[in-house]
């Protein structure tokens, strides 16, 4: 496998050699290296490869919509075509297993494919006519028509715990692509091999599209200076991030501090509170018990949405949902965690559960290799976790936290003190009714999405998902980085004033040649 990669930076349409140094890919269950060398750029490979995006940026943004949307379709197939490659090499380089990732390209492939739907609808223009009304008293109304248009190049930092959906050809790639946005990668250094499969396809396609080459680029490089010679670029419009707290709100001052600041679209932080009111616990808290933590070890626990707290008010169901979940993290083996650091982080994070009162009342089996991430479950009451907002924090790995309350009161002070969560569940039973009633008004005002009877995690990619909240779970609730909504971003409006028709955009021209649903004077229609 190693002989199809180059290692090389993908830049327009160019292959790129190494300017300022070389990696190679680590194992993390075996700690070996792996072929082949990657190369890394500088701030002269960032600008050719923004300057290539601004050129490509206003025939990319005015291809049609039948045009974009095949673009899109086309990228799909090429990443079916390399499942099997891709998917073999992302499990060498994560340590995780190859069916998990088989499954993983295919979806990613899917979302090209429905993003491909939203464009051809059209409906993301957001088109709207208010027709000239010259004899309009007390004074005319001249012809406005409005659409969204693409903001300009976009920089995607991709994220390491999800290599394929979440990385080269993830969804921030899909959407940004399918606003009208050309974009330049920044490649996660924790799977350079997967990263080149998937900018390849990327690159690949945009050829036999026959677009502007500067459409895509993957740029790589050290240390923190390749991401702000990317976010400093005054050729950017955009930037997503997927990651840590520290680090998305490091890129985010950052670009507020440019003369020109842009938006940072970050999803950072959440742990996901999962609340059990009294007579759900009753009813099934060991069903709860059990199925939280099955969920919570996916991907090692190293998921956005695991679901890493667990609150139940003391009394009828406690215990059982307590030793389901003891009995379900003591089956758990430990497994290899994506990389060496994020490994060190979670051994960091959970001596800090220790250190703030943390109880441990369940363990998976003991580490066998160095990267090895135990499955742990902790409990403490209500009470603590109340006087110490370090307990209220991620722990990015499979580190589970049961929080014992005293009662309904408690509860909603409890949902009261967290931060703003990428979701939050609720499980009740129809005696909860006037309890539910009181928490969701608290849950709507942290988070973006609020599961029932279910758990945070996996999440559809559809038109009604959210992946956003209220700050630190991102830094705009206003958005979704995962659904078909997340194209949202990349847009801005512009309207045309008394415009002739011919030059008008097609969407907004009188005879709506592409049968678009427009709103024209307040009212929906396709006239």
């Amino acid at each position: 496998m190693s002989k199809e990669l180059t290692g090389e930076l993908l830049i327009g349409a160019a292959r790129v050699p190494a300017a300022a140094g070389t990696m190679k890919a680590l194992d993390p269950s075996t700690g070996e290296l792996i072929e082949p060398e990657f190369a890394f750029g500088g701030a002269a490979e960032v600008d050719r490869a923004l300057r290539l995006a601004d050129e490509a940026f206003d025939s990319y943004s005015h291809t049609g919509l039948a045009e974009r949307a095949a673009f899109l379709d086309l990228i799909a197939d090429k990443l079916e075509a390399v499942k099997d490659e891709l998917a073999a090499r992302t499990a060498l380089e994560t340590g995780l297993p190859l069916a998990q990732f088989e499954g993983e390209a295919l979806r990613t492939a899917a979302v090209f494919r429905k993003f491909a739907i939203v464009v051809r609808q059209g409906r993301f223009l957001q088109a709207a006519i208010d027709p000239a009304q010259p004899d309009r008293p007390p004074a005319p109304r001249m012809d406005h028509r409005l659409q969204k248009v693409a903001l300009g190049p976009v920089v995607i930092f991709g994220a390491s715990n999800f290599p394929i959906s979440y990385s080269v050809a993830g969804g921030d790639t899909a959407s940004a692509l399918a606003a009208g946005c050309p974009v330049v990668v920044k490649a996660h250094n924790a799977h350079p091999g997967a990263s080149e499969i998937q900018g390849r396809v990327i690159q690949q396609a945009v050829a036999e599209a026959g677009l502007h080459e500067g459409v895509f680029s993957l740029v790589r490089g050290a240390g923190n200076e390749i991401g702000e010679a990317l976010v400093d670029h005054p050729l950017v419009r955009a930037v997503t991030f997927t990651g840590s707290e520290a680090g998305g709100m490091a890129l985010y001052r950052r670009a507020q501090q440019r003369p020109d600041p842009i938006p940072v679209f970050t999803e950072m932080t959440s742990v996901n509170p999962t609340f059990v009111l009294p007579a759900a616990l009753a009813a099934r808290g060991a069903e709860i018990g059990a199925g939280l933590i099955q969920r919570a070890m996916y991907n090692v626990g190293q998921a956005c949405l695991k679901p890493a707290i667990l609150l139940a008010v003391d009394g009828p169901g406690f215990q059982e949902l307590r030793d389901a979940a003891t009995a379900e993290v003591e089956k758990a083996a430990a497994r290899t965690m994506l990389t060496p650091s994020i490994h060190d982080s979670y051994t960091r994070n959970v001596r800090r559960l220790e250190d703030n009162g943390a109880g441990l009342i369940g363990a998976g089996s003991a580490p066998v290799g160095a990267g090895d991430g135990q499955s742990l479950l902790y409990e403490v009451t209500g009470e603590r976790l109340l006087a110490e907002p370090a307990l209220r924090e991620e722990v990015f790995g499979p580190a589970i936290l049961l929080v014992r309350l005293t009662g309904p009161d408690q509860l909603l002070e409890v949902a009261r003190a967290f931060r703003g969560q990428l979701s939050a569940t609720l499980h009740a039973e129809a005696a909860d009714r006037a309890a539910a009633e009181q928490l969701l008004p608290i849950l709507e005002r942290r988070t973006g999405r609020i599961v029932f009877n279910a758990f945070s995690i996996p999440q559809e990619v559809s038109y009604a998902s959210t992946h956003g909240g209220p700050f630190p779970a991102t830094s705009d609730s206003r958005f979704t980085s995962v659904g078909m909504g997340a194209i949202e971003r990349f847009l801005r409006p512009v309207t045309y004033q008394n415009f002739p028709d011919e030059l008008l955009p097609q969407p907004l021209r009188a005879a709506n040649p592409l049968h678009l649903w427009r709103l024209v004077d307040g009212e929906l229609s396709r006239r």
